[in-house]
């Protein structure tokens, strides 16, 4: 009876069974036998009132910063937004609008420890990703794309591509990585000049699509990236009117984005793939195949040349990396010293991997996306009202997630414009917590992050094992590009000063 006063009382019933007027008295008639069952049903009846029926809360109004507050920060500057979000977070509290020129409407950013457990806590029940993408989404031609999706049907896709980017799929085809990557370093000569922006993307790619899609994609990885960036600055960020994604230029760099949506679906035949190890689209085809209405055709052109944007981020926190690592020679020693062991008998695969310890290539690369989060920020839309720390954004809001501005908080990291890689010692711990987000939160945390730090990892120490770069100029000072990702800027350069050993063929 218990059981039946329940179900009853959170009207699951009538989504399982067609009932009558008889069959619902019945149920009501029974519910209401058991004493305790009508208390809980009293209890949680009061707890399922709609909105209109809940007892209001008294809120506070959203400050909004002072233009005064953007301009006189040092971080603007810089575009270093995770330390201009945690700043005004420190001041203005974790809700606080700012009032933009290029945007519509006014920028609503939650910052703070706080902001950061709600998100990953609760905000699944209040916020969604459907409606800040959907422009974005208009211009691939797809229905849906993982990012935009929410509940059960994220979760599902979710599992596809989860089986895909695990650590343990990478070890298993750490072959298919070496040689591309040994491949492309070997075109650096001494003295070559590397721009960080264009360099590392193009080194992560080379090994990125093969083992995802099952093609080289390096003609294309610039054009298809511009593309992507424009509909991002266009549809997400609004700071660009809407024609600009309609010039000659992104006109062409669009029908590169079909031409390789060819190409890949060229080489996905049964025939083709006998015998092959399966990759990310061999998976989406099977799930294509399997459930057409889940996942029809018209999605799966951006969910192939997904591989190549996941480059581009990786190729931004390889930069950050490689920039660490260059402007301290202690750490560049450090590391050199772990990729000797490493490479000493040749190139490990599988379960070889875990045999060594990467200490320090691991510390700098938690610490590289501390200070340098390649994601400093989600953006998502209030669909249900709540209340945090006494702010409550309207339904329809359009909130900027900045959970990486606790990265810049002395309370969370003390002394958090250093950089320190004994932060992540077992005495000290400091990323322990949601402080430490450069994933994201909730439900939308990043897939491949146990994927993405092997292969950055691997990419630093292949480079610091073959080649001694400089920075160019010597006492160049990191300066960033936020929009719409945070990247490097182009004036980041490196100089192949000396190659320590020749690269096997």
């Amino acid at each position: 009876i218990l059981l039946i006063s329940l179900i009853h009382t959170c009207d699951v019933f009538r989504f399982i069974f067609t009932l009558d007027e008889a069959a619902e008295e019945r149920i009501a008639f029974i519910s209401s036998m058991d004493v305790l069952g009508r208390a809980i049903a009293e209890a949680i009846s009061q707890t399922l009132a709609g909105p209109a029926l809940r007892r209001t809360i008294k809120t506070r109004p959203i400050p909004t910063v002072p233009i005064r507050d953007l301009l006189f920060s040092p971080h603007i500057g810089t575009g270093n937004i995770s330390a201009l979000f945690a700043g005004l977070a420190e001041k203005h509290g974790p809700v606080f609008k700012i009032k933009t020129p290029f945007m519509k409407e006014d920028m609503v950013v939650l910052a703070g420890l706080e902001a950061n457990k709600w998100t990953h806590r609760s905000g699944r029940n209040y916020l969604r990703a459907k409606d800040y993408l959907e422009g974005f989404v208009k211009v691939y031609g797809a229905g849906r794309l993982l990012p935009a999706m929410d509940g059960a049907d994220h979760f599902r896709l979710r599992k596809t591509y989860g089986s895909m980017n695990s650590r343990k799929k990478l070890e298993n085809r750490l072959d298919e990585l070496y040689g591309p990557a040994r491949g492309y370093l070997a075109g650096w000569q001494v003295g070559d000049v590397l721009t960080a922006v264009s360099t590392f993307p193009e080194l992560i790619n080379s090994q990125f699509s093969p083992i995802n899609i099952g093609i080289d994609t390096q003609d294309c990885i610039s054009e298809v990236i511009e593309f992507k960036k424009r509909a991002l600055a266009i549809h997400l960020l609004r700071v660009l009117p809407e024609f600009m994604l309609h010039t000659p230029g992104m006109k062409r760099r669009k029908k590169h984005f079909a031409r390789l949506v060819q190409r890949v679906q060229a080489v996905h035949t049964p025939a083709q793939r006998a015998g092959c190890p399966r990759n990310l689209a061999d998976d989406l085809l099977s799930l294509h195949a399997s459930d057409p209405q889940f996942l029809p055709e018209t999605d799966l052109p951006f969910a192939f040349v997904s591989s190549l944007l996941a480059a581009f981020y990786l190729g931004s926190a390889l930069s950050f990396a490689v920039y660490a690592m260059v402007s301290q020679p202690a750490l560049y020693r450090r590391i050199q010293a772990e990729a000797a062991t490493f490479f000493a008998n040749g190139e490990p695969v599988g379960e070889e991997v875990q045999e060594f310890s990467l200490d320090t290539t691991h510390r700098l690369i938690m610490e590289c996306q501390r200070m340098y989060p390649v994601v400093p920020m989600q953006v998502r839309n209030v669909m249900n009202a709540f209340t945090l720390e006494g702010y409550s954004p309207p339904v329809g809001t359009r909130l900027f997630i900045a959970q990486t501005a606790t990265h810049y908080m002395d309370d969370v990291f003390p002394d958090p414009f250093s950089f320190d890689i004994d932060r992540y010692l077992p005495e000290r711990k400091e990323q322990v917590g949601h402080g430490y987000a450069p994933y994201g939160l909730g439900t939308h945390t990043c897939l491949g992050q146990n994927w993405v730090e092997l292969q950055l990892a691997l990419n630093l120490l292949l480079i610091a094992h073959y080649f001694n770069l400089e920075l160019s100029p010597e006492d160049y000072q990191l300066r960033f590009n936020p929009i719409p990702s945070l990247a490097p800027r182009k004036s980041l350069k490196f100089v192949v000063a000396e190659k320590r050993r020749e690269l096997p063929a």
